[in-house]
């Protein structure tokens, strides 16, 4: 039975850049509604044929969202949580599923459990709930105590994730998160520091409350089998690819992506099976177009995005080309407010937008590129062909990333007598006579052929 997640293109957004919050947070101050700036978006996630929404954090913390201060509370600067269950509704009447970023590896110093150890010490009740708990030593942050952090940040304090009540504590807060807002899964940050015995118990009570409850684990490195598993999680952020999407345009090097896909989707590919998530950028790191060299190299970025296997995923602005870079000590050029009609109205590549709604549209519309497996026809620095195939079906992809055109030579002779229809450039078709086919490409161009 095909689940949602398999055919799902994701759309990110991280709330409190996108809503305009402040950075940080009093912990005082009366809800602000800036939740129902979310409203807007829904028609633009449908117009951009996404059909789930990955909501970055939206519980109550002190700073960026990962330093939760209270699980069960919506952070004020966003909003109630009556805002949060109708910004929620609203995308789920376009069909658009919803998924919310989980922190329960970590907490920030405004968690209340550890409000408590930093008021009573040794007394606290509450210390058993902290990772290395550790008294007459000093810490970065003036302390005399001592603590297992996220990353050497002191900000992020670790949780004790072999202590059940803790455990309790977040396996209720995400049952309730089902209940109260109907969400349709979760992405775990940092899931690759968070035990796999928790990861298992959370996947449990999640699906035994909604069965086609989807989990996405942020895993940097490591083999995805690990994380992703029938007893676990279902997907793992695909950082290997990440890095071939842009490195390989950067480099004139295709043979990097391709290396990776045929690893993981290949004849022996190792992840055949899973479908990973696939991202071009996020609120971690660069923004793609900041990254590459060439923005022409936008495009053909884009389409094998689309039509590689897994799930595709944009981050906000990003399909009309937004720039971001980090600075020292801060994520927030990575994430800006933004309206929708500032996105559209002043975007820097304006056919980016028309081009990855068309690639959605395809996606959408082809069962090889949503389930085929995966062959690679053709390598070289900047030409890249492959097919995807199911028991009904084939679909070419062709990419060129020169600034020259170019006339590729395919081996295409188990199709003999049919014909290419390119879905990408509508009214361009090729009939396969002989073993040896020659497939025209101008510039920074790609082709999306069914094989007919």
């Amino acid at each position: 039975m095909e689940r949602w997640s398999e055919t799902a293109m994701f759309y990110h957004i991280y709330p409190l850049g996108l809503c305009g919050a402040p950075e940080r947070n009093d912990l005082c101050s009366a809800p602000q509604p800036r939740l129902e700036r979310l409203h807007e978006w829904a028609g633009h996630l449908e117009d951009m044929g996404a059909t789930a929404l990955y909501l970055g954090p939206v519980f109550e913390s002190g700073s960026h969202g990962y330093d939760t201060a209270d699980y069960f509370q919506v952070d004020r600067r966003l909003g109630t949580g009556q805002q949060l269950r109708e910004a929620v509704a609203i995308f789920k009447r376009r069909n658009i599923r919803v998924i919310l970023d989980a922190v329960f590896n970590h907490v920030g110093r405004d968690f209340w459990a550890f409000r408590d150890v930093l008021q009573n010490r040794e007394k606290s009740r509450y210390c058993g709930w902290f990772e290395n708990l550790e008294f007459g030593k000093r810490n970065p942050c003036g302390d005399d105590f001592t603590y297992a952090n996220w990353g050497g940040h002191f900000s992020l304090v670790k949780l004790n994730l072999q202590n059940p009540e803790v455990k309790e504590h977040l396996l209720e807060a995400a049952a309730q998160w089902i209940r109260d807002y109907d969400i349709d899964g979760l992405r775990l940050d940092a899931a690759d520091c968070v035990s796999l015995e928790f990861l298992g118990e959370l996947a449990r009570r999640c699906r035994k409350l909604r069965p086609d409850f989807w989990l996405l684990g942020e895993v940097i490195h490591g083999d995805y089998r690990k994380w992703a598993n029938p007893g676990c999680l279902d997907s793992v952020t695909n950082y290997e690819a990440f890095k071939g999407l842009y490195s390989s345009l950067n480099d004139k090097n295709y043979f990097e992506i391709a290396w990776t896909l045929n690893r993981q989707y290949g004849a022996g590919g190792i992840y055949k099976g899973l479908y990973l998530y696939n991202f071009a950028d996020n609120h971690d790191v660069d923004r793609v177009a900041s990254t590459l060299k060439d923005p022409r190299h936008l495009y053909p970025l884009y389409c094998l995005l689309y039509t590689m296997p897994g799930i595709p995923s944009l981050y906000y602005g990003s399909e009309a080309g937004w720039a971001g870079k980090k600075l020292p000590g801060t994520d927030m050029p990575l994430r800006p407010e933004m309206q929708v009609r500032s996105l559209v109205e002043r975007a820097p590549q304006p056919p980016l937008l028309q081009a990855i709604k068309r690639l959605a549209e395809i996606r959408n519309s082809s069962d090889e590129l949503r389930h085929g497996g995966y062959k690679q026809l053709f390598v070289s620095g900047e030409h890249f062909a492959f097919l995807r195939g199911t028991s009904s079906g084939n679909t070419l992809v062709v990419l060129n990333s020169s600034s020259e055109a170019h006339t590729l030579k395919l081996n295409l002779s188990e199709f003999v007598g049919r014909t290419l229809v390119d879905l990408l450039n509508p009214g361009w078709t090729l009939p396969i006579r002989t073993g040896e086919t020659a497939i025209p490409l101008t510039p920074h161009s790609a082709r999306i052929a069914a094989i007919k």
